[in-house]
């Protein structure tokens, strides 16, 4: 029954490739059998040499019995989409959260500073007015928006320590 199944599904299949034989091209088949039958006499049709040319033909193909699992493909197509659905909501979800809290946090003031502010303010000015708010809140939430704001400051930083160090050296 199952092997009846499997075949039905084309799990299993018998591959037969032939180089060029005389006047013949080469060629590929392929044919759901058994095991058992998968040789060049049951997979190659229609056979492409006649009377004594069939046995010399056949020793030059080289078959193989090929098994798959149709199961286990659906299950990972499946799982895969399943991420990929998941990542592009998680991405809809900080596209229509993420301007919020910035607004919240910073106000209109900008993270970036100008070539005319470089050095006049700590590196960390915003950071403590950042800190006060993300602690006061008890939830989730903020404690990711915590993270991800300290995370920003530190790129800015890093950001501006290579551009002071990109003008000193030109």
């Amino acid at each position: 029954f199952h092997s009846l199944i499997s075949l039905k599904f084309k799990d299993v299949r018998c591959k037969c490739i032939c180089p060029p034989y005389k006047e013949n091209s080469g060629h590929i088949y392929n044919k759901n059998i058994s095991q058992k039958e998968c040789d060049c006499l049951h997979v190659v049709e229609p056979m492409p040499v006649q009377g004594p040319d069939v046995e010399a033909y056949c020793l030059l193909c080289e078959c193989k019995y090929e098994e798959r699992s149709s199961v286990t493909i659906k299950v990972t197509i499946i799982i895969s989409l399943s991420i990929l659905g998941l990542l592009l909501l998680y991405m809809v979800y900080l596209t229509l959260v993420e301007p919020t809290p910035k607004r919240c946090l910073f106000g209109h003031s900008q993270l970036i500073q100008s070539d005319d502010d470089i050095g006049d303010h700590q590196p960390f000015a915003n950071e403590h007015h950042v800190l006060a708010r993300s602690r006061s809140r008890a939830n989730v939430l903020s404690k990711v928006e915590y993270a991800q704001q300290r995370w920003k400051l530190q790129v800015q930083e890093q950001r501006k320590s290579v551009f002071d160090r990109h003008v000193v050296l030109s």
